[in-house]
């Protein structure tokens, strides 16, 4: 009977759990979850109701592929579990308020039977929707690892045949074997920098402290310069002053900043000039800018977001600009991007200012 009831008033049972979803304060509801997620909540419960009872080994398959293919849904839309809960919670109320309001004669017994079937339908999709998310997980890692190696794979293989021919003497010491040396050598650097950083946060092992810009810009410099040089592109670096002070994990600041500026080089035309500038945000003196403008021509048609990913997965392992977008945020920063058609891109690192006398 409640199988055929669910069936019968199918489209007001979704309007109510949709209802029930919108006011709901906490999770907060997401669109896709009230549009797509209601309806889909309902068949998965519905189908449930129609295997009650003894089932066969085929019918139990069923019921499990239906949980496979739901928790699949719910991470793909980005569902939490605390959502998958609330949302059966919407579903389960949605029924008993429709059949006590029409009158339906449904048995106690058959409220039971919804009740253990809707905690069913819970355990199901719950524990397809944590075995999808591990396994997506998994993968990720793999790739972010195997990507990795490779990456260093190369650059050690460069930076061995570029010694051995210095080391023979077959090549100038300061020609451009030497350069391509010194050029590995640093990727490797930031390379294993930004691995460093991706750790500390996944760890949450940052430290913040009070950090005056001017002396973290100074060390940046240092190194910048050189690697504009090897890349022949130019780098000006605006002086800082020195009461602009932030609450920074000095390490972790300084790699964000660091690749901000390798990406400019990497993307700036030949021959092209890299911007490094600190200034108070104008409107906003409680907070700090950090901007690396480059020149790499603009940004192409198209949403800005999906730009940023694709920029970043240029980088490789993932790393790059992700990593930059988390250790600025670790830091309690922000992380923006500004088009400057036809001529490059402004990375800009947004920080809450702290007065320089505390």
């Amino acid at each position: 009977m409640l199988y055929e009831f669910v069936l019968a008033h199918r489209d007001e049972l979704v309007d109510r759990a949709r209802a029930l979803v919108e006011v709901r304060s906490a999770p907060r509801p997401l669109s896709s979850e009230i549009e797509e997620g209601v309806p889909l909540f309902l068949s998965h419960l519905a189908e449930s109701l129609r295997m009650r009872g003894v089932r066969s080994m085929e019918q139990e398959h069923a019921r499990q592929d239906t949980a496979a293919r739901h928790g699949g849904v719910l991470l793909r839309q980005g569902f939490t579990v605390a959502q998958v809960v609330h949302d059966y919670g919407a579903v389960c109320q949605a029924v008993t308020d429709l059949a006590a309001e029409l009158g339906e004669p449904i048995a106690a017994s058959e409220f039971a039977t919804l009740n253990l079937y809707l905690d069913e339908a819970i355990a199901d999709a719950v524990t397809e929707f944590l075995r999808v998310r591990e396994a997506v997980l998994a993968s990720q890692e793999r790739e972010r690892l195997g990507v990795f190696g490779h990456e260093m794979r190369n650059l050690i293989s460069t930076a061995m045949i570029s010694f051995e021919l210095i080391q023979s003497g077959t090549v100038p010491i300061r020609g451009s074997s030497a350069r391509v040396h010194a050029r590995s050598l640093r990727a490797l650097q930031v390379l294993t920098d930004r691995s460093l950083s991706d750790i500390r946060v996944s760890a949450g092992l940052v430290h913040l402290e009070p950090l005056h810009l001017a002396e973290l810009v100074e060390e940046i410099e240092i190194t910048a310069v050189v690697d504009a040089q090897n890349r022949s592109r130019t780098l000006t670096v605006e002086s800082v002053a020195w009461d602009l002070v932030v609450n920074a994990d000095r390490q972790l600041l300084g790699s964000a900043v660091t690749n901000l500026l390798q990406n400019a080089f990497k993307f700036s035309v030949p021959g092209g000039h890299v911007s490094l500038r600190v200034a108070p945000v104008e409107g906003a003196p409680a907070l700090v800018r950090i901007e690396v403008e480059d020149q790499c021509g603009g940004l192409p048609a198209g949403d800005r977001d999906e730009l940023f990913r694709r920029r970043t997965s240029r980088s490789g392992m993932g790393l790059g600009l992700a990593i930059t977008r988390r250790a600025v945020e670790a830091n309690g920063g922000t992380l923006s991007l500004r088009d400057l058609p036809g001529r490059g891109c402004v990375f800009a690192v947004n920080l809450p200012a702290v007065p320089t006398a505390a």
